[in-house]
């Protein structure tokens, strides 16, 4: 389908003339041409996974209004929704690369393309930058902001934790009653727990929702215990918990025929009140290779970057961890191409949104980056913010002396699991050749 006029969010009334379409494999999409257009492009990857069955025509939508900055200050936007919801790392990257290859023949070839992602969606960013990056004229550079880079096979393994933790301590996740699973599969495939019923049994063992006096003696140790040993920030457990719950079981009965990616053989658990019965305790498992397999071709990522990389995190995300970037320079350093990275980092306490100055300033950077040649650095990245605070006034709150602690320090490693890339080139160009290998579209 042809890109088809639409009306531009409200926040860029004026500013731009809006398209949406959906491609002929069903994924719709948006694409914004500002009035004042300066020939270059960003291609956006969103986050998520979203969890429907077909794709979201709002969901593009709504992130060229999260990202209006970007049209703001003059560059075209095209983002997909990808074809269908669910986990699929490659099939959004591949979804990312053809609402680009739309717009080149809707609008022409832009001077330069850049591609965003944030969150889940800089996962799906990091993938296009490795997987298209290198075709002559196609992605001139990549911005990742609070990104998912350690990828699928290490990157949920604090989440594995959370779901085994969580169950040792509450037993309502399932109860005795109820039909019984391994928690690897996150929930049964049959379940009709909705995400209300969820927050209701970490409500009753945890009393999370409630004012700590209003807590009984043990919804506040169970609390603590959790926390303490997961290392998951109290304002985001119950997302966290969400996706170990309901996203594990998209990536395992939707995704890998009920195989189990996921593996916790040999963690040692601590900081909770009595570490050798939760150790003895907990539930263990090991993962089947060929399901650990296929999640590492779909998401993790190889390094072999070409083309100029720049991350923005905030410190302090509740969601995608701080340390995810410590593995991503690792990644690239294992492939030799960390002098393609820069990164950046602010003082920040959120996931889905940063301040627009940033956006604003990291965009410029990459752009004079690329176009000059001329790389930059965390110090000089923090210090031309404040020109694009006094249009936007969103603030600048970088912190250029900031290095993030190895992955490792915040995530339980699994044995053999400190090395970086988490899949390396050579093995991605040989389950290439596997027929059915990774995860279908």
């Amino acid at each position: 389908m042809q890109p088809a006029a639409a009306t531009c969010p409200p926040n860029l009334a004026g500013k731009a003339t809006c398209y949406t379409g959906q491609d002929t494999n069903g994924a719709y999409y948006t694409m914004a041409v500002p009035a004042r257009w300066n020939g270059s492009l960003v291609v956006h990857a969103h986050g998520g996974p979203d969890l429907g069955d077909s794709s979201d025509p709002s969901r593009s939508i709504d992130d060229l209004e999260r990202w209006a900055v970007m049209v703001d200050e003059g560059y075209a936007w095209a983002a997909s929704s990808y074809r269908r919801g669910g986990y699929g790392t490659r099939m959004a990257a591949a979804d990312t690369e053809n609402v680009r290859r739309l717009f080149v023949s809707e609008f022409g070839k832009p001077k330069r393309t850049y591609v965003h992602g944030q969150s889940w969606g800089g996962n799906v960013a990091a993938k296009v930058a490795e997987t298209y990056g290198t075709r002559p004229g196609a992605y001139d550079g990549a911005l990742l902001t609070n990104g998912v880079l350690g990828g699928g096979s290490r990157g949920y393994d604090y989440r594995v934790d959370l779901r085994v933790v969580y169950q040792y301590y509450c037993r309502n996740h399932p109860r005795p009653a109820e039909p019984q699973y391994p928690l690897w599969q996150g929930l049964r495939a049959d379940s009709t727990l909705t995400s209300a019923g969820l927050r209701a049994r970490l409500q009753e063992c945890t009393g999370y929702a409630s004012h700590p006096a209003d807590r009984t003696a043990l919804q506040q140790r169970n609390l603590d215990d959790i926390l303490a040993v997961t290392q998951i920030p109290e304002r985001s457990l119950e997302s966290h918990l969400r996706f170990s719950t309901f996203t594990f079981r998209d990536i395992v009965s939707s995704r890998l025929g009920g195989r189990n990616p996921f593996s916790n053989q040999g963690v040692r658990y601590t900081g909770s009140h009595d570490d050798k019965a939760l150790n003895a305790g907990v539930e263990r498992f090991s993962a089947d290779p060929t399901a650990r397999r296929d999640l590492s071709y779909d998401s993790d990522l190889t390094g072999k970057v070409s083309i100029p990389v720049l991350t923005l995190h905030a410190i302090d995300d509740p969601t995608a961890f701080v340390e995810h970037e410590a593995a991503y320079r690792a990644t690239l350093q294992g492939a030799g191409r960390d002098g393609n990275l820069v990164q950046t980092f602010t003082k920040e306490t959120e996931h889905s949104a940063l301040s627009d100055s940033e956006y604003a300033n990291s965009l410029a950077a990459l752009n004079a980056w690329v176009r000059d040649g001329h790389k930059p650095t965390p110090r000089s990245v923090a210090a031309s913010c404040e020109a694009f605070d006094r249009s936007y006034g969103s603030g600048c709150f970088y912190d250029p002396a900031f290095h993030p602690a190895p992955y490792a320090s915040r995530i339980l490693p699994r044995p053999g699991g400190l090395a970086w890339p988490a899949m390396t080139a050579a093995q991605e160009r040989a389950w290439s050749r596997i027929d059915g290998v990774g995860i279908a579209p």
